[in-house]
């Protein structure tokens, strides 16, 4: 055989490997042409109300806005402290009432706009312009904030508050892509923030698609891409997990299924442990419940032990305050004050106030059918049950789905409703301040005000030790019990359900679901 035949032949047959390589990869790596992608699908009973962090005020949204915006600090999910995250250290000063963030010079938002303290500080401002719900969390503590430079951002506020931190860890500090407006609420916008993943699609109430940000400073999601599906119902929910439409399941399965689902070997099922809180919202500024003894006969006949066990099925504990048990400063204030279905109690307190069983009390009780599940209908029908017991209320039961609840509860419009409560941070305040502070409970639509709980709470900011702060946060829940602007009932834990294809997953100290985490297949 000749040389130049001998080449041509070795020519072929490396060609030929070549070939036979690239099918294998392509084989490996392609279907119909395109790379085999890692997609999370996440199935949610819960709705998203404003994917714009300077309105939004709910335990779901800000779940999203965690994964598609970043803070200055966050919490660590493994130690549950709280680290670095735009900001790569900080220095407090003036005895805690200045706070200096140096920001990492790697932030980009996720069509490669870099992120400065200009965008922090304007965020902020932006924040406090519009006034929208969880404004507070910014105008009652933050006089002033300022761009020291490209990379540095300066916090003065108007008195130190000792869990300035745990603040800044929340979505109202998040800085915003510049496209949002500067003085409007952008309900729908997908331009998000720094975070590890971006908003690929959104269709409200239907599907939110989320792909990794590209120019993420962060460790790489575990996935390519994590598909949110929207569901009319606990049912709905549970179907679609048994028939492998979604890979998790969240918020908000019924008790029963959950139940079910821990015995079948082909599911995951996770505790979130609780510092999430149930509780009813009483209008204090309208007759009838603007009369406290009315508000005192509702808190004495509720039965939190038959709703706990008619309703969840055992998978919550009863509560006795807003701030939840195992949480530093919980009293059992309720309790020691009414008991639990003290119908003699309420009988005597509604006489007082002017009712009997031929005069009967009359309350509108709203619940909301399926942000927090199929159960809310049961546990709106157990209260109207124990509060007719009396002999002496009438109750009707009213719903509305939940983005229309949110407007009846802020604009005052409901005598009596249902909600539930997830941490902003991980604090006795929060449970308290958010609730009972004037300057910060516009959005339940109580119109609650107590100068002296406001001064409790004022000194309880400043403080920075624990004991002193336990003492004062001890007077208000007092005070709470004796007011009833709020009724506490359960406190409960969230479950995640995942098929056993799901091989990672991460739950953040504030209850969320770290979508990075979430690995399918390996």
């Amino acid at each position: 055989m000749s040389y130049k035949r001998r080449a041509i032949s070795r020519s072929v047959l490396i060609a030929s490997v070549i070939i036979i390589v690239l099918i294998i990869v392509g084989a490996f790596y392609t279907l119909g042409g395109q790379k085999k992608e890692k997609v999370v699908v996440i199935g949610v009973t819960d709705k998203i109300t404003d994917l714009d962090p300077a309105n939004a005020y709910d335990f779901f949204t800000w779940e999203v806005l965690s994964n598609v915006m970043a803070g200055l600090v966050k919490y660590d999910p493994d130690t549950g402290k709280i680290v670095g995250d735009l900001a790569t250290s900080w220095d407090v000063q003036d005895n805690g009432k200045v706070w200096i963030f140096h920001l990492r010079q790697d932030a980009k938002f996720a069509d490669g706009t870099p992120c400065t303290a200009h965008d922090v500080v304007r965020s902020i401002e932006r924040v406090m312009k519009i006034q929208g719900d969880p404004s507070w969390l910014v105008t009652d503590f933050v006089e002033k904030v300022e761009a020291l430079d490209d990379y540095t951002v300066k916090f003065t506020l108007k008195t130190p508050a000792s869990y300035f931190l745990a603040l800044v860890a929340t979505p109202p500090y998040y800085p915003v892509h510049p496209n949002y407006p500067d003085d409007q609420i952008a309900s729908d916008a997908t331009w998000g923030g720094c975070g590890p993943y971006k908003i690929e699609e959104w269709v409200r109430d239907e599907k939110l698609v989320l792909v990794p940000n590209p120019y993420y400073y962060g460790e790489k999601p575990k996935n390519d891409k994590v598909v949110i599906t929207f569901y009319s119902s606990a049912n709905a929910l549970k179907n679609a997990l048994l028939s492998g439409e979604i890979d998790v399941a969240w918020r908000t399965l019924n008790p029963e299924d959950i139940q079910d689902l821990q015995k079948n070997p082909d599911y995951n099922v996770i505790e979130v442990p609780g510092l999430y809180i149930r509780y009813v919202v009483i209008k204090t500024d309208a007759p009838p419940t603007d009369n406290v003894l009315v508000r005192q006969a509702l808190a004495a006949a509720v039965n939190r032990t038959e709703i706990a066990e008619t309703v969840f099925k055992g998978t919550v504990e009863p509560l006795y305050s807003m701030v939840p048990a195992g949480l530093w400063s919980h009293i059992d204030a309720f309790k020691t004050k009414y008991g639990d279905a003290n119908l003699e109690l309420a009988r005597q307190l509604l006489q007082q106030a002017g009712y009997s069983e031929t005069n009967k009390l009359h309350i509108e009780l709203w619940y909301t059918p399926t942000h927090y599940g199929d159960t809310e209908a049961q546990l709106a029908a157990v209260l109207k049950s124990e509060w007719e017991k009396t002999g002496m209320i009438t109750v009707d039961v009213k719903s509305s789905e939940w983005s229309q609840y949110v407007d009846q509860l802020r604009n005052g419009q409901m005598m009596v409703s249902l909600l539930g409560w997830y941490p902003d941070y991980l604090d006795p305040d929060d449970y308290l301040t958010p609730f009972l502070a004037s300057s910060a409970n516009g959005w339940t639509g109580t119109g609650y005000s107590n100068p002296t709980v406001d001064n409790l709470l004022s000194q309880a900011q400043v403080l920075t030790d624990q004991t002193q702060r336990a003492q004062l946060y001890e007077q208000v829940q007092n005070i709470l019990a004796e007011d009833v602007p709020y009724i506490p009932l359960i406190q409960g834990k969230l479950y995640v359900v995942t098929s056993k294809d799901v091989t990672s997953i991460k739950i953040s100290p504030l209850m969320f679901l770290l979508y990075d985490s979430i690995e399918v297949g390996g």
